[in-house]
């Protein structure tokens, strides 16, 4: 049974500036986070604002354990300076054989490091804000990116409103406010948008529009 994407449940371990950050998104966008971090000040500064908290060891496998680490299935590792800590960490998520780990790689080599310990998902910060990865996170996106004055585009799979009819018949900018640009069936390349297009089961589909209506639509799927 797939996993609704409303109650996702996402591991946020490092709650620096990164990891503070995503952990609200993703909290703010209907996910339940458990936020661990080594500093109780910083642990007691989320409390409130995260579904669960705790101050832990994330390199000693039976503190995860005993939070019930095991049982997630997205997890994000956002460790700061502390290296061996990251990589510690990442490759006990690994073998806790969690599905979905993103990890926060503070260099390319520290990336390609973490790639080989068992993350999934590698973040540079500097190139993949936390709302961003807060979509991809949750599922909502398979990805997106937001440009100036409230505009965005996002890569999600097709609705089921917009299956079966050309686009034009679709009425997606009327009802939605967006835009589909572009169209990629399983196997194939993308292809430009045309009011002619008619968007089958499983397609992936490139859509622009104001922010809160990409988010919108793509909640849709």
């Amino acid at each position: 049974m797939a996993e609704k994407k409303s109650a996702a449940r996402v591991v946020v371990v490092g709650l620096g500036r990164f990891g503070g950050s995503l952990a609200r998104e993703l909290t703010a966008h209907g996910a339940e986070v458990l936020g661990i971090d080594t500093r109780p000040d910083t642990v007691q500064r989320y409390a409130d604002a995260l579904t669960h908290s705790a101050v832990a060891d994330t390199t000693d496998e039976t503190a995860l354990r005993q939070l019930g680490v095991p049982d997630f299935r997205r997890a994000v590792v956002a460790i700061g300076s502390d290296m061996e800590a990251s990589i510690l960490t990442t490759a006990l998520l690994a073998d806790f054989a969690i599905p979905h780990i993103w990890a926060k790689a503070t260099s390319r080599q520290h990336g390609r490091i973490l790639e080989r310990v068992g993350a999934h998902h590698v973040v540079l910060p500097e190139h993949d804000m936390g709302e961003r990865v807060a979509h991809l996170v949750t599922g909502r996106m398979l990805d997106y990116i937001e440009f100036e004055d409230d505009y965005a585009m996002v890569k999600t799979l097709a609705p089921a409103q917009a299956v079966g009819v050309p686009l034009g018949h679709s009425r997606l900018r009327t009802h939605h406010g967006v835009t589909v640009v572009a169209v990629k069936r399983p196997g194939q390349d993308f292809t430009y948008a045309t009011a002619e297009t008619v968007v089958e089961h499983g397609d992936v589909l490139i859509v622009a529009g104001r922010t809160h209506q990409v988010e919108t639509f793509a909640d849709l799927t």
